[in-house]
């Protein structure tokens, strides 16, 4: 294939990756976005592939056979509920296969006797920045999978020490261009795998799907350093497209959580040391819990009903019988919007995936900014697993982890019903004060079925 062949293909590519991109700013046009991606990776895959540069296809096909093959067992067993460590895990694949590609092309030009000075910057930066992404993927895949706690993992002095292994990394790169060899590369690439646990361990649970888009950013930038040794103009452009997105989501979701952008690249982030040793409990008092049959009473003779779907509706795949429980209640003239935090679930758009997919109409979808005044004149809301994002311990207790994030104004309705399968805290590890308030009730079980009751019981009314 002729270099300006290629060219444009890239550049073709590049415009269906920017397109697919402006689609997902939506939920509306996320769909077409998506296809649009997908063209674009078919159309820069077929043409890499033609490159004249390709000489060898057997090591390609064996790769795309067991990663395809893999991909597509994950694509049909991983539940929607654990998208957000899949998300994780395979933004650590994109960082490991920067600290690969860079280890290969050291020792290919280093055989060649074409090393330089240029290229061994590219080498450095994609290597680092690979090798953060990697082990804090992992760690952030840890905790969202449960095998590493969810609390905050906090020791003294821990941005000190942050600080030292950074400027240790970028000494070792620093001599690793001026000539320093594997030792270099390897002493700089270790300090970075190190770093990446250090910045994800010490931040808790109910800032993880800020973590996990702040560490897509990550992957992007790797994927651009990665461009930049193999010389591959497109990778270049879309690994910048990702790490640019990235970031700016990070940005929007940290102003909605009241954080520091800063504080997320660093790591650690919060509230401070005093706040991850709080428990956030309420002590001394008592909750009120409801039947079915209660709430699809209020439920039926309400005017405004405002639903916030968390992640516990997610684990009990409870959207299909959410819509049929719309359905219900506007039949009997109730008015009924659904209110969405910004990091409701365990990653950024995992309640608007989860709605979108049994055809809830988008107008009746709200961000937290446009509902929250809603909830004043609301009559009843009816909360499925929204944990962390509704607790007024937010707005209330300086000592809880969970202080200053903006949150769902549910404890302002008239009546609240929270669903909920026990008592166990949410993800931040925190006890929701909205418990113990007297306009709240709890009905245990599980939302699936708590909802399928809901909808039985409005129908024999």
């Amino acid at each position: 294939m002729a270099a300006s062949t290629l060219a444009v293909a890239y550049l073709a590519a590049a415009v269906l990756f920017i397109l697919g991109l402006k689609g997902l700013a939506s939920p509306r046009t996320a769909r077409a976005g998506n296809l649009y991606a997908m063209a674009g990776m078919t159309l820069a895959a077929l043409v890499t592939l033609a490159s004249p540069q390709v000489a060898d296809y057997g090591w390609i096909v064996a790769g795309v056979a067991i990663g395809g093959g893999i991909g597509a067992v994950l694509a049909r067993r991983v539940k929607m509920t654990d998208m957000p460590q899949l998300v994780a895990i395979l933004h650590s694949f994109v960082g490991l296969a920067a600290v690969l590609v860079a280890l290969g092309t050291y020792f290919t030009h280093r055989d060649a006797g074409a090393l330089d000075a240029l290229l061994m910057a590219e080498l450095g930066i994609g290597s680092f920045i690979g090798a953060i992404t990697f082990t804090g993927s992992v760690i952030a895949f840890g905790k969202l999978q449960g095998l590493i706690g969810s609390a905050p993992l906090r020791f003294a002095g821990q941005h000190w020490v942050n600080l030292a292994l950074a400027l240790l990394m970028v000494g070792f790169a620093g001599q690793f261009v001026l000539g320093g060899g594997l030792p270099a590369f390897a002493a700089m690439t270790a300090l970075a795998l190190l770093l990446g646990v250090l910045l994800i361990l010490p931040i808790g649970g109910a800032d993880m799907p800020v973590v996990v888009s702040m560490l897509n950013s990550y992957s992007g930038w790797a994927a651009a350093a990665t461009g930049f040794t193999l010389h591959n103009e497109l990778l270049i452009i879309t690994g910048a497209l990702v790490g640019a997105s990235g970031a700016i989501l990070s940005y929007i979701m940290c102003r909605a959580m009241n954080r520091s952008i800063l504080s997320v690249i660093f790591g650690g982030f919060g509230t401070g040391e005093e706040a991850a040793a709080a428990g956030g409990g309420v002590e001394g008092r008592s909750v009120k819990s409801a039947a079915v049959e209660d709430a699809a009473f209020m439920l039926e003779n309400a005017g405004k009903v405002i639903i916030v779907p968390g992640y516990g509706l997610a684990v009990a795949q409870a959207q299909h019988a959410t819509a049929e429980l719309v359905d219900a209640l506007e039949r009997k003239g109730v008015e009924v919007k659904f209110a969405i935090h910004p990091v409701a679930g365990r990653m950024p758009g995992h309640m608007n995936v989860l709605l979108a997919e049994a055809d809830i109409p988008y107008d009746k979808v709200f961000e937290m900014e446009e509902i929250n005044p809603d909830f004043a004149t609301c009559d009843v809301a009816l909360v499925l697993g929204a944990n962390d994002v509704t607790n007024p311990s937010a707005k209330t207790d300086r000592a809880s982890p969970i202080y200053g994030m903006p949150i769902l104004d549910v404890h302002r309705a008239r009546q609240i019903f929270f669903v909920k399968r026990s008592m166990k805290p949410g993800y931040a590890g925190v006890d929701n004060a909205l418990f113990y308030q007297d306009n709240c009730a709890l009905v245990f079980g599980d939302a699936k079925k708590v909802v399928e009751a809901l909808i039985q019981a409005l129908g024999h009314s």
